[in-house]
């Protein structure tokens, strides 16, 4: 016995569960999956999503909508005659239209703890907000924003010095894993659905390149929490003096430090950090245009001596 499901994903973070559904001989019929988008070098050419990229070699059908608005869509979907959709990190808003087109609605893969971190960037907030722990949550998706039931959740730590991307890597497995869990119960009859709490609600909003930028006159375990959330993408970053120049370079990681000093003030030959309270060791490094490097060999080729400001 298998079902007929209709993957919906686009980015990297979906592939593992598409592939887990493939390997657990579930009947893929459709994948949804956000348009080729301009990319490459220059910008100029098409690039289809990973998840478009992983169901073309898997032999699968592709449908890439701008939206759900048109009839022709919503029927399209619906005639395909599914058991169930299965979306993660899709990237639309799903109609009512779409959630109730299949046999059994739609279930969803979401990266936190539900109420807390519903919307966008939950990896990334979480890690900026300082939380130990996060997971991995099924729940049955309504036309709210990640507020249908919950159907199963699967905690994981988050270490001290953990990057979004680190944790984005570890989530996506997990994720896979939950997802097969739940249409195993599903296609069983076994999957009970339970109500979000009321209380602890909290909206990751997507991330702004306004907030990116490091302020060392915060404490620091946000300056550390701040460059661990944004790493490795979009980045946190400061202002260095070099060659007579301001330049912007990325800080991809950190680590707290024993210090303390004026704000942004370079303590050591360590790159540690003044902060407003306590001091942070930045441990890895990326000029525009450069790849990433340990602290020690950003500072052989960028040196910046005890004294310097950070902007």
């Amino acid at each position: 016995m298998s079902f007929r499901i209709i993957f919906m994903g686009t980015p990297e973070f979906s592939v593992p569960t598409l592939r887990t559904l493939v390997d657990a001989g579930h009947r893929i019929i459709a994948v949804y999956t956000q348009p080729p988008r301009p990319g490459g070098r220059r910008g100029l050419d098409l690039q289809k999503s990973p998840v478009h990229q992983a169901a073309e070699l898997l032999g699968l059908p592709v449908f890439t909508p701008v939206n759900f608005k048109e009839p022709e869509e919503r029927e399209r979907f619906r005639a395909l005659n599914a058991d169930v959709a299965v979306v993660v990190a899709y990237g639309l808003l799903l109609p009512e239209a779409i959630l109730n087109g299949t046999r059994n609605g739609c279930y969803n893969g979401h990266a936190s703890l539900l109420p807390r971190w519903r919307g966008a960037a939950p990896i990334q907030r979480a890690i900026m907000a300082g939380d130990e722990k996060t997971g991995m949550m099924v729940m049955k998706m309504d036309k709210g924003l990640d507020t249908g039931p919950v159907a199963l959740t699967r905690e994981v730590e988050i270490g001290p010095n953990m990057t979004a991307g680190e944790l984005h890597d570890q989530l996506k497995h997990v994720g896979a894993k939950s997802i097969g869990e739940a249409m195993v119960k599903l296609e069983m009859g076994d999957l009970p659905l339970t109500p979000q709490p009321q209380e602890g609600v909290l909206y990751a909003t997507k991330i702004d390149k306004g907030e990116t930028r490091i302020d060392f006159g915060r404490d620091a375990r946000d300056v550390h929490n701040h460059i661990r959330g944004l790493s490795p993408v979009p980045g946190a970053w400061v202002e260095v003096e070099i060659g007579g120049n301001p330049e912007r370079v990325k800080v991809l990681g950190s680590e707290l430090a024993d210090g303390h000093g004026p704000a942004g003030e370079v303590l050591t030959d360590e790159l540690v950090i003044a902060c407003a309270s306590g001091a942070v060791r930045l441990t890895r490094l990326q000029k525009a245009g450069g790849k990433p490097l340990a602290a020690a060999d950003f500072l052989r080729g960028t040196p910046l001596a005890r004294g310097t400001r950070l902007a």
